[in-house]
C-alpha cells in the first residue's frame, strides 16, 4: 500500500500541474480571446464573471457527484473537458463558440478543483503528515510554465490555436494515464466501485457554522489574490510610475514565490504546526500589502508583491486541509462547500479594488485586501480543530492504511 500511496501522490501532483498551466493559458491570453471574438470592452466583464459563477455551481454538483462515484473519477473526467474547453476558446471565432467553451471550462474547473482537493485531502490524511502545500506547488509551477507558454505565443504572434493544440495534445492523454493512479479516501486506486461514496460525502454532518471560518480566510486569501492577479501591473505603473515592461514582474514575482513558499510549507507545517504557518503567511501578506501601500517607487512596489507571494501562498492549501480535519466522516462534502469561496473571492477582489481605485486612488484600495488578510488571524485556530496536529511532535506515525469514510484530517 505505501506503493499505492506513492504513485497517488506523484499523479495527483501531475493533476495540480496540468490544471495550473490550463488556467494559467486561459487567464493570460484574456486580451488575444476577446481580440478574437470581438467581444467589447462592456461585455467582457460578463464573460469574466461567468466563468467563476459557473465553477462555484461545478462545485457544489461535484458534493452531490461524490456521493455516488469516487472523487477520482470526477476528476479523471473533468480534467479533459478542462483542456478541451480552453482548445475550444482558441479554436472558434463566433460569439456562441466562447460562449460554450468557457461555459464548459467554468463548470468543468469547478468539478475539477473540488475533486484534486478532495483527493489532497484524503492522502494527507492517509500519510498522516502534512503534504498539502505540495500539490498546491505543482499547482504553481504548472501556472508558472503555462505564462511562459502564453507569453512565447504572444511573443511570436501565434493564433492562440496554434498557441493551445500542442499544450493540449501532450497533456491530455498524459493526464488519462496519470489518472489510473489517483487514490480515493476508500483505497480504490483510479477509482473503482464507489462503495462508501456516500458516507464518504455525507453533506448532513457538515454544519456551515463550523465551516464557516474557513470560508471566510478562503474567501479573504482569494480576494488578495485577485487583487495581485489583476491589479498588480498596472498599479505598479500607474501609481508607482515603472515602465510597461517592469509593470509585468511583481506577478511573475508572486508566482515564484508561491511556489517556493509552498515547495517549502509543508516542512514548516510538521515542525510548527498548520495553526503558527498561518499566522505566519496572514502576518506576510498583509506586510506586503503595507509595502505595496507606502512604496515610493516600483522597486519598492515590488518588495511588496514578494512578500505577499510568501505570505498568501500557504492559507489556500491549509484551509482545505482543516477542513478536510475539521469534518472527519464528511471531508469530500465539506472541501466542496469550501472551494466555493475560491470563486466568491476571486468574483469580489478584482471589481472591489477596481471601484475603490477609481472613486478613491489605488493606494487606498489595497488597504482593503490588507485588512480582510489580517483577519485571518482571529480565525486562525480553525486550523487545528482537534488536539492532534501534523507537526514534529504531534504528527502520527504512517500508516498503510488509506482510510475509511471522507478519510478526512
Amino acid at each position: 500500500m505505501t506503493e499505492t500511496l506513492r504513485r497517488g501522490r506523484a499523479s495527483l501532483a501531475f493533476g495540480f500541474l496540468v490544471q495550473g498551466v490550463a488556467f494559467a493559458l486561459l487567464v493570460t491570453r484574456i486580451p488575444a480571446l476577446q481580440d478574437q471574438y470581438g467581444i467589447s470592452d462592456g461585455l467582457l466583464p460578463l464573460f469574466l464573471a461567468a466563468v467563476p459563477i459557473l465553477a462555484g455551481i461545478g462545485s457544489v454538483c461535484t458534493e452531490r457527484l461524490v456521493r455516488r462515484v469516487p472523487p477520482s473519477r470526477v476528476l479523471r473526467w473533468s480534467q479533459p473537458v478542462v483542456l478541451l474547453a480552453l482548445l475550444g476558446a482558441g479554436a472558434g471565432d463566433a460569439l456562441w463558440e466562447i460562449t460554450l467553451a468557457l461555459g464548459a471550462f467554468g463548470l468543468a474547473v469547478g468539478a475539477l478543483d473540488a475533486s484534486m482537493n478532495m483527493l489532497g485531502v484524503s492522502l494527507q490524511r492517509a500519510h498522516g503528515r502534512s503534504i498539502m502545500l505540495g500539490f498546491h506547488a505543482a499547482y504553481s509551477l504548472g501556472g508558472i510554465a503555462g505564462a511562459s507558454l502564453a507569453w512565447a505565443g504572444a511573443h511570436w504572434d501565434l493564433s492562440l490555436l496554434v498557441s493551445y493544440l500542442p499544450v493540449v495534445v501532450v497533456l491530455l492523454p498524459a493526464a488519462l494515464v496519470g489518472s489510473r493512479w489517483y487514490v480515493d479516501g476508500d483505497g480504490d486506486v483510479g477509482g473503482g466501485d464507489a462503495t462508501g461514496a456516500g458516507e464518504r460525502a455525507s453533506a448532513a454532518t457538515v454544519g456551515f457554522k463550523a465551516l464557516l471560518p474557513l470560508c471566510l480566510v478562503m474567501t479573504f486569501a482569494y480576494i488578495g489574490d485577485s487583487t495581485v492577479s489583476n491589479w498588480s501591473a498596472k498599479y505598479l505603473q500607474d501609481v508607482l510610475g515603472g515602465s510597461e515592461e517592469l509593470s509585468t514582474v511583481p506577478y511573475n514575482v508572486y508566482m515564484v514565490m508561491n511556489l517556493l513558499g509552498r515547495a517549502v510549507g509543508d516542512l514548516g507545517v510538521r515542525r510548527f504546526g498548520a495553526v503558527a504557518v498561518v499566522r505566519c503567511g496572514a502576518v506576510l501578506a498583509a506586510a506586503g500589502f503595507g509595502v505595496v501601500t507606502v512604496a515610493p517607487g516600483a522597486w519598492v512596489g515590488i518588495l511588496g508583491f514578494t512578500l505577499l507571494g510568501l505570505g498568501l501562498c500557504v492559507i489556500v492549501p491549509q484551509t482545505f486541509a482543516a477542513a478536510g480535519k475539521l469534518f472527519p466522516g464528511a471531508s469530500d462534502a465539506a472541501v466542496a462547500r469550501l472551494n466555493v469561496f475560491n470563486y466568491v473571492g476571486f468574483l469580489i477582489g478584482s471589481p472591489l479594488v477596481g471601484a475603490l481605485g477609481e472613486v478613491g486612488n489605488y493606494r487606498a484600495a489595497m488597504v482593503v485586501p490588507l485588512v480582510l488578510v489580517l483577519m485571518t488571524l482571529r480565525y486562525a485556530r480553525s486550523f487545528a480543530p482537534g488536539p492532534d496536529r501534523y507537526g514534529d511532535v504531534h504528527e502520527r506515525p504512517r500508516t498503510t492504511d488509506v482510510g475509511r469514510g471522507s478519510n478526512g484530517l
